[in-house]
């Protein structure tokens, strides 16, 4: 199955970085209206996500899901567990949606916290937006989030993609 790719306006941007942090390419289109969320949705072949029960029908081709409004959770829960994710966790930058690139530690002295160089051999960089990432206590929270929104999946922590839960 090929990796899916989303679309969505800023209404749901909390839910596009969690499926960023799951690996998913979720891209957030900062103004507009519902038709041009699908025109994109259209044009660079993305699944739109949106808090609209509304499907335009000059857009009957472009594939849509509804975020409901009241567990984006169980949206987030859903995408992972019916489409394919672009690359494994925490690969992409939250922020801007860019795949993320492993750099040096020593690159990043002076620009994160002295313990995050210190304590890594590679950090996560995005080339777009100048942000670097880290393993740290947040990310030990938002492992524990998506295990926990993931249900009966679990986040693996030998490869980083979410995975099904065997045995006893």
């Amino acid at each position: 199955m090929a990796p899916s790719r989303f679309v969505t306006d800023l209404s749901l941007d909390a839910v596009a970085r969690r499926l960023r942090f799951l690996g998913f390419d979720v891209v957030t289109q900062r103004a507009g209206r519902l038709e041009d969320l699908f025109e994109t949705g259209r044009r660079d072949q993305r699944i739109v996500l949106t808090l609209s029960a509304r499907h335009p029908r000059r857009f009957a081709d472009v594939a849509a899901f509804r975020v409901p409004r009241e567990d984006p959770a169980a949206a987030v829960r859903a995408i992972a567990v019916e489409h394919e994710a672009s690359g494994p966790l925490f690969s992409r930058c939250p922020a801007c949606n860019t795949a993320l690139q492993h750099r040096l530690a020593v690159e990043a002295i002076g620009e994160v916290p002295a313990r995050a160089a210190r304590g890594a051999e590679t950090l996560s960089y995005c080339p777009t937006c100048g942000k670097w990432y880290w393993e740290g206590s947040h990310t030990a929270r938002l492992r524990e989030w998506l295990a926990t929104v993931l249900g009966d999946r679990t986040v693996s922590f030998d490869s980083g993609k979410p995975s099904a839960r065997g045995g006893t």
